[in-house]
């Protein structure tokens, strides 16, 4: 089943090997992460910013993620990036935009 997620925030994750990316993301979504952290799937988790405008940009992120992936369960075995094509790179960088980050 697909998502129908509502995106709110912006977090920065950090991969085990160092690297660190934005998400578009949502309170949910975050506390995953946060799990997926403490198994030691992502080195880290922080929120950047909360209550995102519902701007254009973030509709139309929030539709390609409902789209195309499922939120995990309690019980994820990894953690998945939310892969994106490079219009939707443009679109999140669009968003960082909007709301001052990076």
């Amino acid at each position: 089943m697909k998502s129908h997620e509502v995106l709110t925030l912006i977090e920065e994750i950090t991969r085990n090997d160092g690297s660190r990316y934005f998400e578009i993301s949502n309170i949910v979504q975050n506390g995953r992460a946060e799990l997926a952290a403490n198994r030691g799937f992502i080195k880290q988790v922080r929120i950047i910013q909360l209550n995102i405008p519902r701007s254009k940009n973030v509709i139309k992120y929030e539709k390609y993620i409902n789209q195309n992936f499922e939120m995990p369960s309690e019980d994820f075995d990894h953690f998945e990036e939310w892969k994106r094509t490079d219009e939707m790179e443009k679109v999140v960088e669009n968003i960082l935009h909007e709301n001052h980050v990076a």
